[in-house]
């Protein structure tokens, strides 16, 4: 760590005060993108996984569906699907274009927070149906046995158990979902990437931009790291 630190203060750091307002609004692009994609992905984990594990027969195979095939594509071409092909069809319709909704369609960001976010929601659900399945079933029938509503026993007892036993992959599904927010720099979302991109086309300085790009990617998921272990920390452990 020693030679390591020595050696990045001897590299070119000069072009850092120019592009610094750049980055951190970049910065707070990926940080927008990342959290909203999440917590919307999440809202929608939590009833793909209960639909499979709960939920009639159709409802629970479309559910399977969904997050098959989410799982089995690359983001990257959901990201170009959405982007460059359901995009490319909206100015052919007038009723969009007239619609308050214009000027959002025709903004990048949009495109990239639905697929995060359907990507997000299809690794979730899968988590989600392995989580709800781990509950004790004797947990659910005592519930049931008290008089307790299904909705009640979901929300007081069936969804925090999951939760609990979900907490430890989170952490490595919240990492690995950050790491790929890079990947919308292919669809014109100017993000911390993307800026990184630009200096080094402006710059022709190769090592060290990447090398701060690779640092604040490493302080990002280990804020994640320690906000999942403080987490599991405040809450009991489970069975």
């Amino acid at each position: 760590m020693a030679a390591f630190a020595a050696a990045a203060l001897n590299m070119d750091w000069s072009w850092l005060p120019k592009y610094q307002g750049q980055m951190i609004d970049a910065l707070g692009v990926t940080v927008a993108l990342f959290t909203t994609s999440v917590l919307a992905g999440a809202l929608l984990a939590v009833p793909l996984g209960l639909a499979q594990v709960a939920g009639p027969w159709p409802l629970a195979w479309l559910a399977r569906g969904f997050c098959t095939v989410i799982r089995g594509t690359p983001i990257l071409l959901q990201m170009w699907l959405l982007y460059y092909g359901l995009g490319s069809l909206f100015p052919y319709m007038p009723e969009l274009r007239q619609s308050p909704l214009w000027p959002y369609l025709i903004e990048a960001w949009p495109y990239a927070f639905v697929a995060l976010t359907l990507s997000f929601a299809g690794y979730e659900g899968e988590v989600m149906r392995g989580a709800f399945r781990g509950v004790p079933r004797g947990e659910l029938e005592a519930a049931h046995s008290m008089g307790m509503t299904p909705f009640t026993i979901l929300r007081r007892i069936w969804l925090p158990r999951a939760i609990q036993r979900v907490l430890p992959t989170l952490g490595g599904e919240l990492i690995l979902h950050l790491k790929a927010t890079p990947l919308v720099a292919t669809i014109a979302v100017i993000d911390i990437y993307a800026i990184i991109a630009r200096i080094r086309q402006e710059t022709f300085i190769t090592y060290e931009p990447l090398l701060l790009l690779a640092f604040i990617y490493t302080l990002l998921a280990g804020s994640i790291a320690l906000g999942i272990w403080l987490l599991e920390k405040r809450l009991p452990a489970r069975e």
